[in-house]
């Protein structure tokens, strides 16, 4: 097998789901073979926003021949990470590198993990939601944006309203009673916007 490994590891991170690896080839007489190229092991260490370990599961990406970079794509943000490199030829795997530690920046939120609306009386409804599954980063907000639906499914004006990224539920009053409203709510990182989640409610009829 190859007796050294590849030296001076470098990674440029692209963003916060892509990074570049660069390295210096080995001397071609330390392949003691033919090489084949060279591989990348990589591995989350952990998420910065939550701070679970779990069993952590390695990739590997080969790149053949001569190659001296490569990128690893599909890489979680706001995350860190390890890997080394390795020189491969027709026997096997070479020493790996040094472990090189790398960080992912924030990216923006998943979609908040549930919306729920309860307790309707003539002119409020109580929101009640749970928080992004993978945040992805630092949640600064959320965003809901509401309308009312009319019989003929035309939509009313929209209503925005930001929300402390702490608070899990929300009274909203001052509604139009047996009116039928559209929610939108979605979460903020201070990269931008995650997906929104959507649900409809009603406010009854006079009691």
């Amino acid at each position: 097998v190859p007796m050294v490994a590849p030296g001076n590891v470098q990674v440029h991170v692209v963003n916060s789901t892509l990074a570049k690896v660069h390295w210096d080839p080995v001397p071609l007489k330390t392949v003691r073979g033919h090489l084949q190229g060279y591989k990348v092991y990589y591995w989350k260490v952990q998420s910065l926003s939550r701070r679970s370990r779990r069993h952590v599961e390695k990739k590997i990406l080969t790149f053949r021949g001569n190659k001296t970079f490569g990128m690893l794509p599909g890489l979680e943000p706001y995350s860190s990470y390890k890997l080394n490199v390795r020189v491969v030829n027709g026997k096997g795997e070479g020493p790996a590198s040094p472990d090189k530690v790398f960080k992912t920046p924030e990216g923006v939120p998943s979609s908040p993990s549930f919306l729920k609306i309860t307790n309707p009386t003539l002119d409020s409804l109580t929101l009640e939601w749970g928080s992004p599954t993978h945040p992805n980063g630092v949640l600064i907000s959320y965003t809901l944006k509401f309308q009312p639906i009319n019989n003929t499914h035309e939509l009313g004006p929209l209503v925005e309203i930001r929300i402390p990224a702490n608070e899990s539920s929300l009274i909203l009053k001052n509604l139009n009673y047996s009116t039928r409203y559209k929610f939108y709510f979605n979460a903020q990182t201070s990269v931008g916007s995650g997906s929104q989640i959507t649900e409809e409610a009603v406010t009854i009829m006079d009691e």
